[in-house]
Formats: structure tokens, sequence, C-alpha cells
């Protein structure tokens, strides 16, 4: 464990990032407040927004060499940390984890990041009692960030209106048959209204005073970056920056994170948004965590539902089909089950899905147990070689 403050009283501009100038200002940090950070440094929160938002108002940074759920609250008191950075499902794990007898015996007075889950969010700030949560959405390359200084549970944040015309943020009706934002006759994107999902764009130089908010420098790779700009939004010459991201905003202004674009897939012609669906399976007693994508079925239009359940305990799966029948539609719902006791995660605590994917539904290479809804019992049944066979000859209605 190290330690590191900066005392100056012009901090260098070197680490006034985007992101952790406004971070370390709606924070309110000060030179007494010090950072814990446990998130990888290679990471652009982990090595720059933690770092960046104490050291930018003189404060200080604890950094640890992980995250560890067991040690944290240690860490946490040891060094009077005021502040700490999540990320992902960080919190999840310490809510999981059993009660620790010096988990409310802190100084924290606030949490920042993002990936936040509104389930964990309230239990979070009740059993360890920390005042404030500010969650905060950015990305490496994106040309706009949103915070949520009102701390609105599930948000991500919002534009002020004195700030909107700096910050032009839209959100546009996402056509997944093509891939792109849906166009209507005159060739435009079309905005959505309040409560509909959508990609999240923003205008590209398009801010008054055009500082550091609509500018967006690209990659290293020209073909990537075109990828990146939508162009004749809306209006003839105008460029967007397309954030792969599905949000939507509720009639107040918040925004809320769905899913990204790459995550979500089409069952029974509708979109499966892959966090709603990992968020109903977390409420089931006995899952930890759960993991939520799509998979090829011969015949079948789409992808069908499969999520990945780290389970505490036996689950009654009777519970699990009906939570899921109270909660989400019915294309939603997995059409597969695997059980598992722990779930693999990136050093960000991103979720390895292009491997599971890959692996599919085959009861013949897959150790763990698999289950799929049969419609005729209404129920989760052993996905036995039998079963398998007749999904794939078409002759299993799913």
């Amino acid at each position: 464990m190290t330690t590191t403050a900066n005392q100056a009283a012009a901090p260098p501009r070197a680490i006034e990032a985007p992101v952790s100038v406004p971070v370390s200002g709606i924070a309110d940090i000060g030179e007494g407040d010090r950072m814990y950070n446990c998130l990888p440094l290679y990471h652009s929160v982990g090595g720059v927004v933690a770092i960046g938002a104490a050291l930018a108002r003189g404060g200080s940074v604890v950094i640890a060499e992980r995250f560890s759920a067991q040690a944290f609250w240690d860490d946490v008191a040891r060094w009077r940390c005021t502040l700490f950075q999540y990320i992902g499902e960080m919190c999840r794990y310490l809510l999981a984890a059993p009660a620790h007898s010096i988990e409310r015996r802190h100084r924290l007075r606030l949490c920042c990041g993002n990936g936040m889950a509104a389930d964990v969010w309230a239990p979070f700030q009740e059993r360890f009692q920390v005042p404030r949560v500010l969650e905060f959405y950015a990305s490496t390359e994106g040309n706009f960030s949103l915070y949520n200084a009102e701390g609105k549970i599930g948000s991500i944040g919002r534009v002020p209106g004195f700030l909107a015309a700096r910050n032009p943020i839209a959100l546009v009706e996402f056509d997944f048959a093509s891939g792109a934002p849906r166009r209507n006759a005159d060739g435009l994107c079309i905005r959505c209204q309040a409560g509909e999902s959508g990609e999240a764009i923003a205008r590209i130089g398009g801010g008054e005073g055009n500082g550091l908010a609509g500018g967006f420098e690209g990659y290293t790779s020209a073909a990537d970056t075109d990828k990146k700009i939508l162009r004749n939004v809306f209006a003839p010459g105008d460029a967007w920056f397309r954030s792969g991201d599905l949000m939507r905003r509720d009639e107040h202004g918040f925004y809320f994170f769905v899913d990204r674009i790459g995550d979500t897939f089409r069952w029974k012609a509708e979109n499966v948004a892959t966090l709603e669906v990992a968020a109903a399976l977390r409420s089931v007693p006995g899952v930890t965590d759960a993991a939520v994508y799509g998979v090829a079925v011969p015949g079948a239009d789409g992808r069908a539902g499969m999520a990945l359940l780290a389970t505490s305990q036996t689950i009654d799966l009777a519970a699990v089909a009906e939570r899921l029948r109270t909660t989400l539609p019915d294309y939603a719902r997995p059409v597969f089950l695997r059980l598992c006791p722990t779930l693999e995660v990136t050093a960000t605590f991103k979720h390895q899905k292009q491997t599971l994917i890959r692996e599919g539904f085959d009861p013949g290479a897959i150790a763990d147990p698999l289950y799929v809804f049969d419609r005729q019992a209404d129920a989760y049944l052993p996905l036995s070689a039998e079963r398998c066979d007749l999904i794939r000859r078409g002759a299993m209605r799913l």
C-alpha cells in the first residue's frame, strides 16, 4: 500500500483530465480528502480519474494493489479515507460480502464512479452508511460526459439547462437490423421521446465556445474514427459522435444506461437489454451474480437468451421462472440457464461474454449444469443431450 500527496497550490495541468476536473469540483474535494483507489492504474478510471480528481484539488490518493472485499474496510479505516472510486460490480461484491466489524466505522463521505446498479445503490448506502454516491458516465475517447450530482438512484446524470447549449447530447432511435441509427423519409435521424431507449450521440465541435465540449480527436486508425462519426444527423453536414451505448431519458432530463449496443441482442423480433435481465435474475435468492448474452440456435431468427448464474446455494428453478415471469416480458426471459459457483470477470469487473457466446449451450462440451425453458412444462428443465438434439432439429419450441 502506498500513498501519494500533492500539496501544491496550483496543480499541474497534466492531471486535469476532462472527467477528473468536474468530479473534483462536484465532489468538493479538498486538501483534507483522501481517495482510496484499488482499481488498475492502466485503466482510465483508476489511473486518471481517481488520481486526478484528488490531486487536482490538493488531496491525497491511497493506492491498493487490487480490490479485495475482505481487505477493503480495513484499508479505508487504516488510511482514514474520505472518498473511494468504484467501477462496475465492485459495490455489489462489497454488499454480498459477510458483515465486517468496522464496515461502518470509517470517514467516508462519498464514493464516485460508474456502473452502480440501481438495485445495489440504496442498500449499499444504508448498510455501510456512505452519505453520498456520485455516479458519472464517460468514455476515454468520448466527447461528452454526464454527472449525477443530485444522487438520483439508477441515473448516470443529466445536463443542466444552463449547459445544454455547450453540451449538445441526443438520444436517437436505433435500428438493430442495420446496426445504425434509424433514419426518417428525409434521411435524418429520429430523436427519442422521454422513456424511449436509443443510442446516445453528441455533437462534434457544436458546443458554444468550442472548448473541450464537443471535441473528438479520433483514433490512430482513420477507418475506426469514421465508424464513430455519424453525419447528416439532424441537418445536412452536421457531425455527431456515436457512443455505442443505449440510454433512455426520463421526463426530468435524467439519463439511464440501458446496455451496450454490442451486448443487446434480438429475439422474437424484440431487443433484449442484457443489464435489465441480469438485474431481474440477481433479485432471486441465492443468485450472487448473472451474465446475460444471446446464443445462436439453428433455424431460429435472432439469438436466444442465455444466462450464466453464480449461485451461493441450491437454486429453486421454479422461483427463477416465477420471478422472470413477473418482471420481464416473454421475449426477454432467458431460454437457457447455466449455473456455476462464481463468474470470471476482468480486472475492471466486466463479464467475459465472448467466450460464453462461443461455448453456446452444448451439454456435451460444458461441464456446468445447463437448463432450458420447456414451454409445455412451463418450467426450466435439465438440458440433456436428447433435448439439445430436439432444439437443433427445430423439434422443440423455444
